[in-house]
């Protein structure tokens, strides 16, 4: 693979959608100029994933150094801000090369982290009881203007933060993201790159990439985690669970699990992709091998 050129020594953040090749060409830049490949991914934390998220296997961890991939108890609700203080001490220690397709913990990263208090349990409930009842778009009509425009209105889980912080502390998300302290790692002072992918091309490699693994074990790790399968679990919204849990509970075929699981996967791809475009549009860009 080619490598593009970057200066020695700077931390390099490599950005992109799913299934875009970017875990390969971190990879080959920590094999051919050291680092040590750190996780951006908010589902890869999770220990109860490899296969369904696309973790590193076992081969590429031990031809490289990588941090904070598996290493989260499934039962745990990590946030941006758990992920920003496990990173803080290895930017001290060694060069990163942080990879991932989380936009949150990039933006967190590169721009700061607002100090938003913790949101007490029975805002959480209140906020997974309106959810249910009223749906997201009814709950995305209820945040401010500003903050409705920052963030992905399609996203459940950010829809429903910005609802908790909103109702927890009376402001909203984007006030407090204006009081932002100072980034552990300013875009400038990084040599930042994101994918840019054709969507034809990105479509075909994530429905490939579903079948090998589904050929390689995703519904035997599923099954295993189907006791614990609670969709308010952080990790239990890796994509593709939920549709693979419901067929192994003997709701529709495999076939059909399948295919709503690919189609979700195209679905995440393209708000990645949107996310990217509007708040990466300084980043270098990369194309992937094989990509026109």
């Amino acid at each position: 693979m080619d490598i593009p050129a970057i200066p020695d020594g700077r931390h390099v953040l490599i950005a992109g959608p799913t299934a875009s090749g970017k875990s390969a060409l971190a990879l080959a830049l920590a094999e051919a100029r050291g680092g040590v490949i750190v996780n951006a991914d908010a589902l890869q934390v999770y220990a109860n994933w490899r296969i369904l998220t696309a973790r590193p296997s076992p081969e590429d961890e031990a031809r490289a150094p990588h941090a904070l991939y598996g290493h989260v108890d499934p039962f745990v609700r990590y946030s941006v801000g758990h992920w920003l203080r496990d990173l803080t001490p290895l930017a001290a220690a060694r060069r990163l090369i942080v990879t991932g397709g989380t936009g949150l913990y990039f933006r967190a990263l590169t721009e700061g982290l607002a100090g938003i208090p913790p949101i007490p349990p029975k805002v959480r409930a209140e906020s997974e009881a309106r959810f249910r009842r009223r749906g997201l778009r009814a709950m995305a009509g209820e945040l401010d203007s500003r903050t409705a425009s920052g963030i992905d209105l399609a996203n459940p889980a950010r829809v429903r933060r910005a609802w908790e912080v909103m109702t927890a502390t009376g402001r909203g998300l984007a006030d407090w993201r204006a009081e932002t302290g100072t980034p552990l790692l300013p875009v400038e002072s990084v040599h930042p790159i994101v994918a840019r992918v054709d969507r034809s091309w990105l479509n075909d490699r994530i429905d490939r990439r579903f079948d090998w693994m589904m050929e390689n074990g995703a519904l035997d790790e599923v099954r295993a985690n189907l006791d614990i399968h609670d969709p308010e679990l952080p990790s239990m919204r890796a994509i593709g669970a939920a549709e693979l849990a419901a067929h192994l509970r003997g709701e529709g075929s495999l076939e059909e699990a399948v295919a709503r699981a690919k189609t979700a996967s195209r679905q995440y791809a393209k708000r990645q992709r949107t996310w990217f475009r509007g708040r990466m549009s300084g980043w270098r860009p990369w194309t992937p091998p094989g990509c026109p």
